[in-house]
């Protein structure tokens, strides 16, 4: 398996990232070639000082490289050169299976749509985020790709997601739900109320509208949306979790009787710390597209960046890009049978 990663996007430098590749590699023998893409000179330094000198891996220089301010389209065409175009460049033309960036986001989702092209049935690529709830985790897709949807785009992210969760996170018959604001049929825009009579046209376990308070009390698997509702939703319940941490902290070390039960409750509180952090899976998949394309968190760690390429290599184990295509080809022909 041949992956790719941008050096260069992170917000902690290429050491950092190449650090993480260089755990990825040690513990994942089904790496053949890993391809550091960014600029040479700061690679090899950076992979000297982390002593990365694994025979698998490939650089491969780019001068330039996209900021996160960049705007996605004046990137693309002033920054030919840069490190994620470079990645995504080896990906299109079969040279690697899958690129993991911690980039710009709408530069990677741009240049992946362009250079990749989405699969047939797809109309347009969606950001897959997991998030961990007590009691499962659940796939919220669009998390950002698209802003602006169509009932059909809400279907095509449905099927990705249940593919996804069924083959990725295991769930047999995943259950997939529209995020709307009830739960009752007169709820909703018409876009969900659209995209649900599409959803249950398909062969998927899909349970209509869910809620918000839905979502972390085991009712759902999948929750699709467009990607301005959730990006918001994602970065809210980021900001929360990381705003909670701080919080319980915070009171629990205001008296020596809240310090003795914070001691005796240490274990539950490393158990949902371990349980919400992102660095578990380390990014998202952009879903829908002829390739393998992860993104990874800016902030990412070495940690972060190990697992974003292990989330990789499983896309591309399960060939998800192959279930997606034959699943969406499914649905487009039963639509057309259900219109005749």
């Amino acid at each position: 398996m041949r992956i790719v990663v941008d050096v260069m996007g992170g917000d902690h430098g290429p050491g950092v990232v190449i650090e993480g590749a260089k755990m990825a590699l040690a513990s994942n023998a089904g790496i053949t070639e890993l391809y550091l893409v960014g600029r040479e000179d700061e690679i090899k330094k950076a992979a000297h000082y982390s002593g990365c000198n694994d025979p698998r891996v490939r650089i491969v220089h780019a001068s330039e490289v996209v900021n996160m301010d960049d705007k996605p389209v004046e990137a693309l065409k002033r920054k030919r050169d840069a490190s994620m175009f470079r990645g995504v460049e080896l990906v299109r033309d079969g040279k690697a299976d899958a690129l993991i960036s911690p980039g710009n986001t709408g530069a990677l989702v741009a240049s992946s749509t362009i250079l990749l092209r989405p699969l047939p049935g797809v109309e347009r690529p969606c950001i897959a985020a997991v998030i961990p709830a007590q009691e499962n985790e659940f796939v919220l897709l669009d998390s950002g790709a698209l802003i602006e949807c169509s009932p059909r785009n809400l279907l095509d992210f449905a099927i990705m997601g249940n593919i996804y969760s069924r083959e990725i996170l295991g769930y047999k018959t995943p259950r997939v739900g529209i995020l709307s604001n009830g739960t009752e049929p007169g709820k909703g825009t018409e876009l969900t109320k659209a995209s649900c009579k599409l959803c249950r046209k398909t062969n998927m376990n899909f349970i209509g509208y869910v809620e918000g308070h839905d979502l972390f009390h085991n009712r759902v698997e999948v929750v699709v949306c467009d990607g301005f509702v959730g990006n918001i939703v994602l970065k809210t319940l980021e900001s929360f979790f990381k705003g909670l941490a701080g919080w319980v902290k915070t009171e629990i070390t205001r008296n020596p009787k809240r310090k003795l039960g914070a001691l005796l409750a240490r274990n539950a509180f490393r158990t949902i710390a371990r349980r919400v952090d992102p660095d578990n899976t380390g990014g998202a998949p952009l879903l829908g597209l002829n390739g393998t394309i992860v993104k990874a968190h800016g902030s990412s760690r070495e940690r972060a960046v190990m697992n974003a390429i292990h989330l990789a290599t499983e896309a591309v184990q399960h060939h998800i890009n192959d279930m997606i295509q034959t699943e969406a080809a499914g649905a487009a022909a039963r639509l057309a049978e259900n219109q005749t």
